[in-house]
C-alpha cells in the first residue's frame, strides 16, 4: 500500500516558518463552506436557468477541485467533510487539506429575508469538534481524525464591550477544547459588520490591533495556523505583516466581482505580504473553477500578470465553448466589492 501524500499546507507552513522573509510560497484555499452561510444559494445559480444548483452539484464541483491538487486547503460544512473526507476519503491520496467551518456567527447567516448580517455579530458554533473529526461523538482523545482536523473560527469585532467580550470567551473556550483535542485552526476576523462608532479610516488599525491583542495572550499550541482578514488596502496589511514574520496572514475573498477584482487582488495581496488566500464565491461563481482556479496559482507564482491573466482566461473560456458572464472589456474592469460575506 502506498504511503498517502504529504499535505502541501504542511510543507508550505513549515518552510514560511524556516525562512519568512525569503519564502515564496503561496497558500490557497477554496472555501466551499458557503452552505453554512447561504443555504439554498451556497451552490451558486444554474446556468441559464432560474433557481440554483444542487448539493450534489456542489460536491461534484469540490470533487473536481479536490483531484486537479492546486488548493492546498479545501474548506467545508461539517456535514461535507463526513460525506467527502469519511465516507468517500476524497483527500486521502490528495495534497489537500480538508478544513472545517468550525463556528458560523450570526453575520454570516444570510438566508433569504434575513436580517441577521446588519445586527451586531453573535457567537455561536454548529459544529462539534467530534463531528468534524470523527462524525461522532465521545472519540477518546488522541484518536486520529477520518475527518479534519483543521477548521476555520470566526470573530466580528464590534467596538461594543458587551459583544466583543463574549466573543473573545467563546473564541478561549473553543482554543482550549481545541488544544485539548488536538485539533489545529485558522482565525477569521471580520471587519465590524455594524457601526463600530468610528472613522472608516480607523477600522483597519482597529481590526490590526484587535488581532494583536487576542493573540498576545495565546501559547504558540493555542494559536492559530494563520489569520484570514478583509484586505484594507496595502498599508493595513504591511503593518501587520511586519509586526510578526511568523503571524501568517491570509486574506478573503468576498464577493465574486469582475475576474480583474479577483486576480488583482490575490496580486496586491501577495505582493504587500499576504501567504495565505480564501476564495469562496470567487472560484464558486466563475465561469470555469478549474481554470479559474489555475490562473490563481499561477499569478501568486508570479508567471502571470493579472490583466494578463484576464484575457487569457477568456481565451480560454472560448477554446471549452463556455460563454462569459461580462464582455472581456467589462471583465477587465476594477469595481469595488466588499471584503466580507455582507
Amino acid at each position: 500500500m502506498s504511503a498517502a501524500p504529504l499535505k502541501s499546507l504542511d510543507q508550505k507552513l513549515a518552510r514560511i516558518h524556516a525562512d519568512p522573509a525569503g519564502c515564496r510560497d503561496f497558500i490557497l484555499a477554496d472555501a466551499k463552506d458557503a452552505d453554512m452561510a447561504f443555504g439554498i444559494a451556497a451552490p451558486g445559480p444554474r446556468s441559464g436557468e432560474s433557481g440554483f444548483k444542487s448539493l450534489a452539484d456542489y460536491r461534484d464541483q469540490i470533487r473536481e477541485i479536490v483531484r486537479q491538487g492546486l488548493v492546498d486547503i479545501m474548506l467545508l460544512s461539517a456535514s461535507n467533510v463526513e460525506k467527502l473526507a469519511i465516507e468517500e476519503r476524497c483527500f486521502a491520496k490528495s495534497t489537500v487539506t480538508p478544513a472545517a467551518r468550525a463556528n458560523d456567527t450570526s453575520d454570516i447567516w444570510v438566508v433569504r429575508g434575513g436580517k441577521y448580517p446588519r445586527l451586531p455579530s453573535r457567537s455561536f458554533r454548529t459544529a462539534t469538534l467530534d463531528h468534524i473529526m470523527h462524525a461522532r461523538l465521545d472519540v477518546p482523545a488522541g484518536t486520529p481524525a477520518t475527518g479534519a482536523d483543521l477548521g476555520l473560527y470566526s470573530i466580528t469585532f464590534t467596538n461594543n464591550l458587551d459583544q466583543d467580550h463574549q466573543a473573545l470567551q467563546d473564541y478561549r473556550d473553543f482554543r482550549i477544547e481545541a488544544e485539548r483535542r488536538g485539533f489545529r485552526h485558522f482565525l477569521e476576523v471580520f471587519n465590524p459588520n455594524v457601526d463600530p462608532g468610528m472613522d472608516a479610516a480607523t477600522v483597519p488599525g482597529f481590526l490590526n490591533d484587535h488581532v494583536v491583542r487576542t493573540l498576545a495572550g495565546v501559547a504558540s499550541r493555542g494559536c492559530p495556523l494563520f489569520l484570514k482578514i478583509p484586505y484594507n488596502g496595502p498599508a493595513a496589511l504591511e503593518e501587520l505583516v511586519a509586526y510578526d514574520p511568523h503571524l501568517i496572514v491570509g486574506i478573503l475573498g468576498g464577493s465574486a466581482g469582475t475576474t480583474h477584482d479577483a486576480f488583482m487582488l490575490i496580486h496586491e495581496a501577495r505582493h504587500h505580504g499576504a501567504r495565505v488566500a480564501l476564495f469562496g464565491r470567487k472560484i464558486n461563481l466563475s465561469e470555469h473553477p478549474l481554470t479559474f482556479i489555475g490562473y490563481l496559482r499561477a499569478i501568486v507564482d508570479g508567471s502571470i500578470a493579472p490583466v494578463e491573466a484576464v484575457r487569457a482566461y477568456h481565451g480560454d473560456l472560448a477554446r471549452l465553448g463556455i460563454k462569459p458572464l461580462r464582455s472581456l472589456p467589462a471583465d477587465l474592469e476594477l469595481t469595488d466589492q466588499t471584503m466580507s460575506y455582507r
